[in-house]
């Protein structure tokens, strides 16, 4: 399964750099956030938030911020100082090296089997995490851009609110859940963005309002939970996680790389690339006491893929002139980062048969 959704994800950005998609932009735009609303719903439902512990995810939430703005430094520093980008395009590019893929990840490690393992449990976590990171960055990087604007206060408040809800009334709301049910609520949720960003011109991703809503929701005896959508092959579930990866991938801006060389520019993706997943491998120095040194490098390399938020943060640096060799470098690292997430969920697989098998003789010697 994570063969073909890598195949499908190289497929929609082979697509979209050669044909004219222009005219389609907007279904494109809708139907990716709706596989993406999807998606974070049910991370949303899996997720929970113990209140009585609520302070141990402060470490959780500094570590998460460490893997946001690690990636993001080294980005700016190198479009700054190798590139010599300006400092507003370096700023963007940047923040959009920062958010793990949340959806890409949850789609790959589910395929995979990982469900159950504490890599998978800790990186639901940090990948959630460092998204809401990246978004908050948004608005006042934007304010630091082209100045104070009410639409990017607002915004801000906004997503305070989703995070906000997403504990406060955590599994609060009742609601019939099944698989059908799900794709209605995505759809709606999906609607209403798109809608309420339309009339009032205020950027809105679904990302967050998705999962906060699926951390709302009461699980009812309808709900299977993840097994059932990755138990029987070709479902409803399979269906909607391989077309996201072929959205992401459609999504793509066209690449441009002016009087530079494709011998040039290679390097700089490549170099861009390991600089981005050196930023989240710092978490093999973070949580000691939880796990194993192979569980720790399996939980940074868990947390390579890039995507949905990459890409959005991309798309609005379109809008605020983030263009030319600076925006082609950010995207093809980006898309090069995608197409390795097959390999990153095979290390990780890897990674965690050597732990168990090291746990294993360690307690035969025991």
């Amino acid at each position: 399964m994570v063969f073909i959704f890598s195949l499908l994800l190289i497929g929609g950005m082979l697509s979209g750099q050669f044909l004219d998609l222009s005219h389609w932009h907007g279904i494109i735009s809708f139907i990716t956030s709706l596989c993406l609303s999807y998606i974070m719903i049910e991370v949303g439902i899996e997720f929970s938030v113990e209140k009585r512990t609520f302070s141990s995810y402060g470490l959780d939430t500094l570590i998460a911020t460490g893997a946001a703005l690690f990636p993001a430094l080294l980005w700016i520093g190198y479009f700054l100082l190798i590139i010599h980008t300006h400092w507003q395009a370096a700023l963007l590019a940047g923040l959009s090296s920062a958010p793990t893929s949340a959806g890409v990840l949850f789609a790959m490690m589910s395929a995979a089997g990982l469900g159950a393992t504490w890599v998978f449990q800790k990186a639901r976590i940090l990948a959630v995490l460092d998204d809401l990171v990246a978004v908050l960055l948004l608005t006042p990087l934007e304010i630091v851009i082209h100045g104070f604007e009410w639409k990017s206060l607002l915004s801000l408040v906004l997503v305070g609110f989703f995070i906000f809800s997403a504990f406060r009334w955590q599994n609060g709301l009742k609601l019939p859940l099944n698989r059908t049910l799900f794709v209605f609520y995505s759809f709606a949720l999906t609607a209403i963005i798109f809608i309420f960003s339309k009339l009032t011109h205020i950027h809105l991703e679904v990302l967050i309002p998705a999962f906060a809503f699926g951390c709302v929701l009461r699980l009812s005896p309808d709900w299977h939970g993840e097994a059932e959508g990755v138990s029987k092959g070709l479902s409803m579930d399979t269906i909607i996680k391989g077309l996201f990866m072929f959205m992401v991938g459609l999504s793509l801006p066209k690449i441009e790389t002016g009087s530079v060389s494709w011998g040039v520019t290679a390097g700089h993706i490549i170099i861009l690339t390991v600089l981005a997943n050196l930023g989240k491998f710092f978490l093999v120095f973070c949580y000691k006491k939880e796990a194993s040194l192979k569980e720790r490098m399996a939980l940074g390399v868990a947390m390579f893929p890039r995507g949905e938020v990459g890409a959005a943060v991309l798309l609005i640096g379109v809008g605020y002139g983030l263009s030319g060799f600076s925006n082609t470098l950010a995207i093809l690292s980006l898309a090069l980062n995608l197409v390795l997430t097959g390999a990153f969920i095979w290390i990780v697989i890897k990674l965690l048969r050597k732990a168990e098998r090291d746990g294993a003789r360690l307690f035969q010697s025991a």
